[in-house]
């Protein structure tokens, strides 16, 4: 098996309950080498945090992911791969917690370089926590690197209930 083959089987997957970052092959007639970014929120769960804390307008995990999506697209054109919006259902079923309220993004990324997928989702879950914190004025020392989803989750659901009214 090729290279390219080898890896437009292989999913980059980042979960836990209050957010998902998803990277897999597009398949179907979206072409052999394109991928699906799928990107989710959990806007309950984050509730702890973020109500009360924002001024009017939409919710700053939403926004956050909003924010990250853009740097994410900047990220994919400067690697040479090309990001473009699509729309569907390519992403159901992705969340963990499925009678929650999640707020989700997906984009289609063609010619995207191997390293890409890694790159992005390093560098798309540190950045979504810390859009999140700062739209809300919480001065906290959040992780620099890349935690495990389970690490990552005890820390928030732990400013969950500091911050939690």
């Amino acid at each position: 098996m090729d290279k390219l083959n080898s890896r437009q089987e292989k999913s980059h997957t980042y979960i836990n309950d209050f957010l998902y970052f998803v990277i897999k092959p597009a398949g179907g007639d979206r072409g052999g080498n394109s991928l699906l970014y799928c990107s989710g929120v959990n806007l309950q769960r984050f509730l702890p945090i973020t109500k009360g804390r924002h001024r009017l307008g939409l919710n700053p995990a939403a926004k956050g992911l909003q924010s990250v999506n853009l740097r994410v697209r900047s990220l994919a054109l400067s690697g040479g791969a090309t990001p473009r919006t699509i729309h569907g259902n390519d992403c159901s079923g992705i969340a963990p917690a499925k009678d929650d309220l999640w707020y989700s993004e997906l984009f289609l990324i063609e010619n995207a370089p191997e390293s890409l997928p890694d790159e992005i989702i390093a560098y798309a879950v540190v950045k979504l926590l810390k859009n999140i914190f700062l739209a809300c004025m919480l001065e906290e020392k959040l992780p620099d690197k890349l935690l495990a989803p389970d690490e990552l989750q005890a820390f928030i659901e732990e400013m969950c209930v500091k911050y939690g009214r």
